[in-house]
């Protein structure tokens, strides 16, 4: 007689849940058997025998955070991030879901490479990896890539991100095209003959410091774009990360009117203004720029009333070595997959700009609807991707301790509030602050 095998069992109780999904936000508890919700608030006469018992007592209690846009860099970048430690670090910051980036080496413009990321990020057994391809071929921005078949391999989402498709007659093909798959567009906007090289954001600071500025007209005009070619053609489109005051104005204009746009930003844009770089330090050379505090203000109020839609973490690292060269000459870019969540609660949550609904509903349920995954909810029947966070734990930023391979961060040395305590994916506790 053959032995059943042993059901996971587990009760996560006396918590603070918030799920947006189903505008869950009080004190609970949640069963989880076999990596799936199985129910909310059961009575103690309702738990299968043998429940393990987590106590979440003054800890908030979530879904596991989703990211439209994570740099895994690999393959052809493993000195800045491998999928396995941008796995990691996604988990150590509530991460249970990510969607990478195309933007490797070979780029992601064929089924192969979309079956190579996929499948290592199986056996890196971190946060859940879903795939990104190309908008076009080889990121040129001049022939639509092979979307069919990049669907058919499994990616959710097509993109040339970081980089924006200048090509007005491709983008407006593309967005006609995949309506097909139902599949949205990912577009992150900006003019490149206006931004031209730019570095910092195109103000004052840039005056003082003597470097050549990124007009916010480049980014403006690109969202005016493609938010008509969205209406035009009736496609999936999202613009992001913005950073601009020209651009928020431009997305809340287009909402009012019905047309289906959806828009993210990134935290350091919430958080910090380009008064940082008066510092010289290559750690705030971020993309897009650390804007002015006008901008900063705007882009805040825009988050907190639904305008935008989605905190994206922005997560690009890039090696030690490449920070390390003077402002000018490093590249753009930063860790920020493990300080996302703190940063928002510290900046945002605790001054009264949005409250922990409205994070969660930005930093996990809105962007699993926009990209059309699992996740991003609570409900009885969904993967038991959640996390348990101390939402009053202060902690000091050290990119020296960071799970990512990247240690640059623009938050380095700041005293944040809110820790993950633990990060479960389908079940599975896969990081845990001991």
């Amino acid at each position: 007689m053959t032995q059943e095998p042993r059901r996971s069992r587990l009760l996560v109780e006396n918590g603070h849940l918030i799920d947006p999904s189903q505008q869950l936000d009080r004190i609970g508890r949640i069963l989880v058997v076999d990596g799936v919700i199985t129910a909310i608030d059961p009575s103690d006469g309702d738990l299968p025998p043998e429940t393990e018992r987590v106590d979440a007592k003054n800890h908030v209690v979530a879904p596991g955070l989703v990211d439209l846009g994570v740099e895994m860099r690999e393959p052809g970048f493993e000195e800045d991030e491998t999928i396995h430690s941008g796995g990691l670090a996604a988990l150590a910051g509530g991460y249970t879901t990510v969607l990478c980036t195309s933007n490797t080496a070979p780029c992601i413009d064929s089924p192969g490479a979309v079956e190579f990321v996929r499948q290592k990020a199986a056996r890196a057994a971190g946060a859940r990896v879903h795939v990104i391809g190309c908008l076009s071929k080889n990121r040129e921005g001049e022939q639509m890539a092979e979307l069919g078949l990049l669907a058919e391999a499994g990616a959710v989402a097509f993109s040339d991100a970081p980089r924006s498709v200048p090509n007005d007659a491709l983008l407006k093909r593309a967005l006609d095209y995949c309506r097909m798959f139902n599949l949205p567009i990912f577009d992150r906007p900006e003019v490149p003959d206006l931004a031209n090289q730019g570095i910092v954001h195109d103000g004052q600071t840039a005056l003082i410091l003597g470097l050549k500025g990124l007009p916010t007209e480049a980014e403006d005009l690109a969202v005016a774009r493609d938010v008509r070619l969205a209406e035009a053609t009736g496609g999936r489109l999202h613009v992001g990360p913005v950073s601009t005051m020209g651009a928020v104005d431009m997305i809340r204009r287009v909402k009012s009117r019905g047309i289906k746009v959806s828009a993210s930003v990134c935290p350091h844009n919430l958080c910090l203004s380009d008064k940082e770089l008066r510092s010289f330090d290559a750690r705030f050379k971020v993309h897009p720029p650390l804007r002015s505090e006008r901008h900063v203000e705007m882009l805040q109020q825009a988050v907190a009333d639904g305008t935008i839609d989605v905190i994206q973490s922005g997560h690009m690292p890039r090696s030690r070595e490449k920070k390390m060269n003077d402002l000018d000459l490093s590249p753009f870019g930063a860790a920020t997959l493990e300080t996302t969540l703190a940063s928002i609660n510290t900046y945002l949550i605790q001054t009264g700009v949005m409250n922990w609904s409205a994070a969660v509903d930005r930093l996990s349920t809105a962007p699993a609807r926009i990209a059309g995954i699992p996740g991003g909810t609570l409900q009885v029947g969904a993967n038991a991707d959640l996390i348990i966070i101390d939402p009053h734990k202060k902690w000091t930023v050290d990119g020296n301790q960071f799970l990512s391979r990247c240690n640059s961060s623009p938050l380095d040395g700041k005293e944040l509030a809110g820790q993950v305590l633990m990060t479960m994916v389908g079940g599975e506790t896969r990081y845990k602050v001991h």
